[in-house]
């Protein structure tokens, strides 16, 4: 799920409006985005809070034979980086983790250029209480650092709220494969009972809503924003 995806398609064409741009990839993972955009870009920074993750980046980097790629380890909410310091700020698959999105996207605001632009993707929450809440249980129970998956008007109001303007709203649905998506977080088999068990006992709109199917993968939702800065000239 995190190697591939139609966003990539977007990322990509928002960095290649650039010409040599500087790039930041927040809560970079295994490095997916920075890869993506690499080819197009003058430098990446890879930022993360996990350093086993960033080894990874950079290993994957020499193997692939991105030179411009460096990695830094911090918090979201706290970026070590001077006002105007990227054209291209991104991040994929990790505002859910974070603990302060609000200040996060102050500070992606404040390390951004005033001519650059923001990206965000992550799995986007249904309006509806109900189905809302199904999400983020299976999500507590499979990933105990998750925090919440916010809703499109959620999100519009932050963006907003952090003098974002946002240009872009695009969604999709992604179909994630139950097995998969409990092996990558490594999610204990107690959990992984309980979630299976939810899965069955849920009404038919859920079923329905997420596509349940018998081995328990489903379809979520995925939002994309664009932004530019409101609050610079």
């Amino acid at each position: 799920m995190h190697a591939t995806g139609q966003e990539f398609k977007e990322v990509q064409r928002q960095v290649r409006q650039f010409d040599n741009p500087n790039v930041l990839d927040l809560g970079c993972g295994a490095g997916h985005i920075s890869f993506c955009v690499a080819p197009f870009s003058k430098s990446v920074t890879a930022y993360d809070l996990s350093e086993d993750m960033l080894k990874v980046v950079s290993e994957s980097a020499i193997k692939k034979g991105l030179n411009n790629i460096r990695t830094v380890k911090g918090i979201v909410e706290s970026l070590p980086f001077a006002d105007n310091s990227f054209d291209l700020v991104v991040s994929r698959f990790s505002a859910h983790h974070w603990q302060d999105v609000p200040l996060a996207l102050t500070e992606m605001r404040r390390v951004c250029r005033p001519e650059g632009c923001i990206m965000m993707i992550d799995i986007m929450a249904p309006a509806s209480p109900l189905h809302d809440t199904f999400l983020q249980t299976i999500e507590m129970l499979r990933d105990n650092s998750h925090v919440r998956d916010y809703s499109a008007s959620q999100w519009q109001l932050m963006f907003a709220q952090a003098g974002l303007a946002v240009t872009t709203l695009q969604t999709h649905k992604l179909l994630l494969d139950f097995d998969s998506w409990i092996t990558r977080m490594r999610t204990p088999e107690h959990y992984v009972t309980a979630i299976q068990s939810l899965q069955k006992q849920v009404g038919n709109e859920i079923k329905q809503y997420y596509k349940l199917q018998q081995d328990g993968s489903f379809t979520t939702d995925v939002i994309t924003l664009v932004a530019n800065n409101l609050l610079k000239s």
